[in-house]
């Protein structure tokens, strides 16, 4: 069967995410059949680059044999067991793993599917420890502005993103607001690490005035994605723990997308050599394989959940905690991490990430290049770009062998770890061709 053929099966039976439906009848679905290292395969055998990591999830290449061999041997063992008063050894041994990951500052592994669930454990976490301690009105979030959280209602509570947060409103609590760090929005002449302070001097303000209601802030560290790879600086992150200490609230690190070695450390609050007192991860821990999210904590949080009542533990529950398939492919990922020395590697592939993008510093048509680690991303001109830039991109950069998805007039690219300097220049190239195509030079 063809790709037009799969596609239009999907339209009938699939409510794809994140997506007008109705788009598909300009821009048809990209019908996948199989998938190898950094490219996938269509209906017909079309190659494409995916340079975005399906979601910034695959980290190690499609069918990774390392991380497919451990699935195997997993699903001869045991596939699921719920995790409510029972365990088993991969969910064991990958919460002491990820502990030691923290030098042991967060020691306790919570478990969930997805980022959009972390992030409401996240918060429902903080919320309950306050009431735990006697100080229920401590029940406010701060989120940045133009933060993304996820799209569920708790983590559309702390998203600042119209599109996605708008229509929900009304289900879901305000959060308060406070300004981004984006390196962006300096004025002339300011550096990143000044801006960074005045962000953290506004917020000061707030938080004299509301510290008793505020329970937490939520951040992504280093960079907050969904808003266009909005990166700033680690001073911003050091501020903000001596403030969250200071008025005792606590300090949320979503660290979903930009954990795991994007950032360069294998955690991103590790540029500003702090820790969180809650840390979500997901997509890229277990390797793009399977559904997983973590949340960690310290001692401090967890023992105020520990006692003889029911109303203070923690119910929170999904069907899949811990799932051991996902936990085998999450240890699998780390197993590579460690043997394979990436953290190291990967200092080599963002210089050569860099010097493949060296065109877009002299290009009339783009502003605001940067990089943080294996995340690159660029901005284009609104003079050179029109309402359906990021559709247009997509397309034009499928018909040359490139996934890659826009976000607004930003492009970005966030490939997995092992494409070879070839495939680092190819990519640079199709970027270039796309943007000639879509945007021509005037």
């Amino acid at each position: 069967m063809k790709n037009d053929d799969w596609a239009q099966r999907s339209l009938k039976a699939v409510w794809h995410p994140c997506t007008q439906m109705k788009s598909h009848e300009e821009i048809p679905l990209l019908a996948i059949k199989s998938a190898s290292g950094a490219y996938l395969y269509d209906q017909e055998g079309k190659a494409y680059l995916d340079s975005i990591s399906s979601w910034w999830t695959n980290l190690f290449g499609h069918t990774n044999p390392t991380i497919n061999n451990a699935i195997k041997h997993q699903l001869d063992q045991l596939e699921h067991v719920m995790l409510a008063g029972v365990t088993h050894e991969p969910v064991i041994l990958l919460s002491e793993k990820l502990s030691a990951l923290t030098n042991h500052n967060l020691g306790h592994a919570f478990y969930a599917s997805d980022g959009a669930s972390a992030v409401e454990i996240a918060l429902k976490m903080s919320f309950h420890y306050w009431r735990n301690l006697g100080k229920p009105n401590k029940n406010r979030f701060i989120c940045l502005k133009n933060s993304y959280h996820g799209e569920t209602l708790g983590a559309l509570s702390v998203t600042d993103i119209p599109i996605f947060s708008v229509t929900y409103s009304p289900l879901t609590r305000a959060p308060i607001i406070v300004d981004s760090p984006d390196a962006r929005l300096t004025k002339p002449n300011q550096s990143p690490e000044a801006y960074a302070s005045e962000c953290l001097n506004k917020l000061e303000l707030i938080l004299q005035s509301n510290f008793q209601e505020i329970a937490s802030i939520i951040v992504e560290p280093m960079v907050q994605c969904a808003t266009g790879m909005a990166m700033y600086s680690p001073e911003y992150l050091k501020g903000l723990r001596v403030l969250c200490d200071k008025y005792q609230i606590h300090l949320i690190a979503d660290e979903i997308a930009v954990g795991c070695g994007r950032t360069g450390p294998f955690f991103a609050c590790e540029h500003a050599s702090i820790w969180p007192d809650i840390m979500t991860l997901s997509k890229g821990i277990s390797g793009g394989y399977l559904p997983l999210s973590i949340v960690l904590s310290t001692h401090e949080i967890f023992k105020t959940f520990y006692g003889d009542s029911a109303s203070q533990a923690f119910l929170h529950s999904h069907s899949y905690t811990g799932n051991p398939l996902a936990c085998a492919a999450a240890l699998a990922t780390l197993r590579i991490f460690d043997e394979d020395h990436y953290l190291e590697k990967n200092k080599v592939f963002a210089d050569q990430l860099s010097k493949a993008f060296e065109w877009v510093k002299n290009d009339s048509r783009t502003i605001h290049l940067r990089q943080l680690g294996t995340i690159l991303a660029f901005d284009v001109l609104p003079e050179f770009t029109s309402p359906k830039f990021s559709k247009e991109f997509y397309a034009n950069a499928l018909e040359i062998g490139l996934l890659i998805r826009p976000i607004g007039n930003t492009v970005y690219v966030m490939p997995p770890y092992i494409l070879s300097d070839e495939q680092i220049i190819q990519l640079s190239s199709l970027v270039q061709l796309t943007l000639n195509k879509v945007c021509p030079l005037k």
